[in-house]
């Protein structure tokens, strides 16, 4: 009897799924600071154009594995280029499955800021005495790390429709709604004009430095969530009728345009 599996409804779901993997604090925390240290404004030289030379391919090709093969990093692998080479499948899915684990941590705190400052006790402490409070406490960052694998295992467990989709139409839309609001606060804090003018003042002479642009490869990378087996694991789901490059360009500027 073949196997019943589910699949995205649509385009749009798949590529709010891409964007919930991809969008995260290599684009909130990582970026603002690598482009920093790598000349401003001149930094999007090198990562615009890895985007295109590097992050979209693989991109890409994971679709196109993943749809192909209708399996997992592990099962593509063996499926596509021989059983004898499905550790390198293995190996992609334990490196994903070793980040998971850090994240979820960084996804606890970020359900207690959240929560805190919903409440309100946020409005009136020093932030890193607060942080101190909380990472020193025996009790609440186990909780709120119980709580992030748990919101995250229900979601998986609800399957596409009732979990994955359903979850990103809110939690998606609502990120993007967060990043506005916070853009524009930031731009109202003190000091904004200046470093506005040293992103839009860029040090050319940083683009002969290799390291720039080694810098600007890992992070189109490492934010695009390219080459982690996950849009491969997404593309198993996804309907047979799809545009596959489409969907790349739309996922890596999507992602990109969070940064």
């Amino acid at each position: 009897m073949p196997e019943k599996r589910e699949y995205f409804s649509s385009r749009w779901t798949l590529i709010l799924a891409a964007l919930g993997m991809a969008i995260g604090t290599g684009n909130i925390w990582r970026f603002p600071r690598i482009a920093a240290q790598n000349g401003g404004g001149a930094f999007l030289i090198p990562w615009i154009l890895f985007l295109f030379l590097w992050s979209i391919p693989l991109i890409i090709a994971e679709f196109a594995i993943g749809k192909k093969t209708r399996f997992g990093p592990v099962g593509a692998i063996g499926t596509l280029i021989g059983k004898k080479y499905t550790w390198m499948g293995a190996f992609v899915a334990f490196c994903t499955i070793a980040i998971m684990f850090y994240y979820s941590v960084v996804m606890g705190w970020c359900l207690k800021y959240f929560y805190a400052a919903t409440i309100g006790d946020l409005a009136h402490v020093n932030g890193r005495q607060y942080w101190d409070s909380f990472s020193a406490a025996p009790f609440q960052p186990l909780l709120f790390h119980f709580l992030s694998i748990s919101i995250g295992a229900l979601i998986i467990y609800r399957g596409i429709a009732l979990g994955i989709e359903r979850a990103n139409k809110i939690l998606i839309p609502g990120l993007g709604l967060l990043l506005v609001v916070a853009t524009i606060r930031a731009l109202t804090l003190p000091g904004a004009l200046n470093g506005l003018q040293f992103f839009f003042a860029p040090d050319w002479k940083a683009l002969i430095n290799f390291r720039v642009w080694l810098e600007a490869l890992s992070q189109s990378a490492w934010s695009t969530g390219a080459g982690w087996g996950l849009i491969l694991t997404y593309a198993v789901y996804m309907r047979e009728k799809e545009d596959i490059v489409l969907n790349s360009f739309i996922s890596g500027f999507g992602n990109n345009s969070a940064s």
